[in-house]
């Protein structure tokens, strides 16, 4: 997020208090939790990770489930609305020791200072793609590889945007954002952006524009920020079509 260009730092006025105090409505906690079945709890268990950041923690659900299992979570988010609502929900969960601070992903090691200090490090709910620059996706990357202890794991989700992009909007609505008080649909698509529309039941209305990533295309950056092992699921099933999930999760291991 070093580049100055107007997409940038989108994310962050596009995250206002009034969208943020409604994202958990979108998410469904409890239906988000019975659709990933343990899935990202099994990942870090395999890993031996014990040691967690979030980096994009939104409004805290993946900080506060992993610390439930048992996994020590630290929590980040480049938004301070984010931030805010995290903490909340720590709290209300009986997990309000966890610490959450706001920070930009290319500022991590400023952030966490010492080097490396994760075993895993996540970033989930499609935020990577927040992105726009090609230069900002490597520093990042590079952030995340600098905190990884060796054979520590970085988790990256996104919507599949190679679908998207290839035979147009679909969702069977089964495994991300299952609030049923939201309809999630894009205004336009790009090759180069996706404006995605936020309308709640009550006429109440949001936007994000986000950077339609391809899959092959994070697979590589990773690769060469330093990752040697990319491993890939699709709607969290390691054997899948490019095109039929709705989000593509990678899991990549630094040696």
């Amino acid at each position: 997020m070093h580049s100055d260009t107007p997409n940038s730092k989108l994310f962050q006025q596009q995250y206002t208090p009034a969208f943020v105090s409604r994202w958990d409505e979108l998410i469904n906690w409890e239906g988000r939790k019975e659709a990933e079945n343990g899935f990202f709890e099994e990942i870090l268990s395999e890993a031996r990770a014990h040691e967690v950041l979030d980096i994009a923690c939104g409004t805290g659900y993946h900080a506060v489930t992993l610390t439930l299992s048992g996994f020590n979570v630290t929590g980040s988010d480049g938004s301070a609305q984010m931030i805010i609502k995290a903490k909340e929900n720590a709290n209300a969960h009986g997990v309000g020791c966890i610490n959450f601070r706001e920070s930009e992903w290319a500022e991590l090691s400023r952030s966490f200072p010492g080097g490396p200090q994760f075993d895993a490090i996540i970033c989930l709910g499609n935020a990577f793609t927040h992105l726009f620059e090609e230069g900002d996706r490597i520093q990042a990357l590079e952030e995340i590889h600098s905190l990884l202890r060796p054979d520590g794991i970085a988790i990256i989700d996104q919507r599949n945007y190679d679908a998207l992009l290839d035979k147009g909007y679909s969702s069977k609505h089964e495994f991300y954002y299952l609030g049923d008080t939201v309809d999630v649909h894009p205004s336009f698509i790009r090759e180069d952006k996706v404006q995605l529309e936020y309308n709640y039941t009550d006429g109440d209305t949001h936007s994000l524009s986000l950077y339609p990533l391809r899959q092959d295309h994070l697979t590589r950056l990773l690769q060469q920020t330093g990752f040697e092992q990319v491993v890939r699921y699709g709607d969290f099933k390691r054997a899948y079509e490019s095109l039929e999930p709705d989000f593509i999760i990678q899991v990549a291991k630094k040696f």
